[in-house]
């Protein structure tokens, strides 16, 4: 892979990671895991340069690997070390340089560090609110309570001959029915639908898997019953249901994900909640005069506006 000083500039000096709403780790090490092979800092975390009197030490070096795509972060650590350096040199210099201009005391970009400065501090309460929801223990809890809560789903395995008219679908359920018929064999020879080659065979399905005609009349039949002919967008179906079970529990592995992103949803909005509604809010017109408060006559206040969920 060929490593340029302007392709790692453009990754350290692009815009924040913003991550969709994805849990933060429960708990942050006080420096990011540098990429294989980069010297872990000692504990004196050593200055590694300076910049008019600004020091850039091992650990901002580490700060700044650690935000690399992996296929930056996975070249020679000799290549990447000084590079990343060399842009955190250019990024100070370039600090160094506007503050020696008064640029901090301009009113637009002060606006913008204050706006920055408020999304940091933003992100850093919900990611203390957050991060006792996103525990092991928590998540294993959650999985634990919804097991319990949840009845269990219910599957069939089914086999179907789809044709393309309800012609051809009576045809077909009339050699089916017929004593001794293998419904398999004629599928396999008469379908033109999935699974028609393994005589028409669609494994075990949810409900839900399946489109709402299909799956109706697919779970309204007991093992060895076969339906009548049913019309979906997909054509005309015959359908025999072979085996009803209880759908098998996914493991705390499998689940792990979705509990996670429902626990981190959960926790960003009780947080946001809960913060609201201690702080003393006053809204106001676009004029600036005072917003009437709202009487059993207006209905609904409108929604507020969406605070942004936290980073990884």
């Amino acid at each position: 892979m060929r490593l340029s000083a302007l392709s790692l500039s453009l990754c350290l000096l692009g815009t924040p990671l913003t991550a969709q709403p994805a849990p933060p780790a429960p708990a942050a090490s006080p420096t990011p895991a540098a990429p294989p092979g980069l010297p872990q800092p000692p504990a004196a975390d050593p200055v590694v340069a300076r910049v008019d009197g600004q020091e850039i030490r091992l650990s901002d070096v580490r700060d700044a690997a650690a935000q690399l795509p992996d296929e930056v972060r996975s070249a020679p650590p000799a290549m990447v070390y000084p590079l990343i350096l060399d842009q955190l040199v250019a990024q100070k210099a370039l600090v160094t340089a506007a503050r020696a201009q008064g640029l901090e005391r301009d009113p637009e970009v002060r606006r913008r560090i204050d706006r920055a400065e408020e999304q940091e501090l933003q992100q850093a309460i919900l990611r203390r609110e957050v991060a006792p929801a996103l525990t092991e223990e928590a998540l294993r809890r959650r999985f634990a309570a919804q097991g319990a809560n949840r009845p269990a789903e219910e599957e069939v395995h089914a086999r179907h001959i789809l044709v393309s008219s309800e012609a051809d679908a009576r045809a077909a359920l009339e050699e089916v029915r017929r004593p001794g018929a293998d419904f398999a064999a004629i599928a396999a020879r008469r379908s033109t639908g999935p699974g028609s080659q393994q005589g028409g065979d669609l494994g075990f399905f949810k409900k839900t898997d399946m489109i709402p005609e299909f799956a109706e009349a697919a779970f309204a039949l007991q093992p060895g019953q076969i339906s009548e002919p049913v019309h979906t967008s997909f054509g005309w179906h015959i359908i025999k249901v072979e085996e009803r079970r209880a759908a098998p529990a996914k493991s705390f592995e499998e689940e792990r994900e979705s509990l996670r992103q429902a626990a981190f949803e959960e926790a960003v909005s009780g947080a946001v909640e809960r913060v609201r509604a201690a702080a003393k809010i006053e809204r106001f017109n676009l004029d600036g005069s005072p917003v009437r408060a709202p009487s059993a006559l207006d209905g609904a206040a409108p929604p507020p506006p969406a605070t942004p969920a936290p980073r990884r």
